[in-house]
């Protein structure tokens, strides 16, 4: 199943205008992006397989399920960090594959600097992890790391992505799959998401915001 899902629910939309409130501090920043995701990884994990378990307990046995499917996080440097945690909460067994993409602010170009995919056994399902889905082109730029890899089965999570971002994922990439909490009009000239809510990294390790 591929497509974009720009997730409907009260908790997400109260969680997101207080995130995208200028005033909000760092610490509950990262708070909310943590609520965030897990509501995004919730719904993004319906499909996933599973496979019967028998488990004993304090009582009887009964039956159970356990997922089969090996499960990689791949977290954008470095904003995408944020999103980790919470995930891991739902899935424990996940694996953590780091790539680090920033934004040349002269070409709004995505610039590679770090990867540590291994060369062999790809992960079945991939969840990239962004808060922000902005021109599209550091997405694309993992997508393309993460089919080189052989992953069969990717999907984005991001926060707040504006539409011609979703365009580009969904042009070069139609296979895969996009869920959002919003998906916002447009772009500056500077390329920031608008409305938005600023640069998500320098507000979620409190750093200098020079978004305007």
């Amino acid at each position: 199943m591929s497509g974009v899902f720009e997730v409907q629910h009260p908790l997400i939309a109260c969680h997101l205008t207080r995130l995208r409130d200028e005033s909000t501090p760092s610490p509950e920043f990262r708070q909310l992006v943590n609520r965030l995701a897990s509501l995004l990884a919730y719904e993004a994990t319906k499909d996933l397989h599973t496979e019967p378990v028998t488990v004993q307990t304090p009582l009887a046995r009964t039956e159970g399920r356990r997922l089969t499917q090996r499960i990689g996080l791949i977290p954008i440097l470095r904003a995408g960090l944020a999103m980790v945690d919470p995930v891991l909460e739902l899935i424990p067994s996940a694996e953590v594959w780091h790539l680090g993409l920033y934004r040349d602010e002269e070409t709004a170009k995505p610039v590679k600097y770090y990867s540590k995919l291994p060369a062999e056994r790809p992960v079945d399902v991939a969840l990239i992890l962004d808060p922000m889905l902005a021109t599209g082109g550091s997405v694309v730029a993992a997508l393309t790391t993460l089919r080189d890899w052989g992953v069969p089965h990717v999907k984005l999570l991001s926060l707040i992505a504006a539409e011609e971002g979703v365009k580009l994922v969904e042009s070069t990439f139609p296979d895969s799959q996009i869920y959002v909490c919003h998906i916002d009009p447009d772009l500056n000239d500077r390329k920031f998401i608008v409305p938005g809510l600023g640069d998500a990294g320098d507000r979620i390790f409190n750093t200098v915001n020079d978004a305007g």
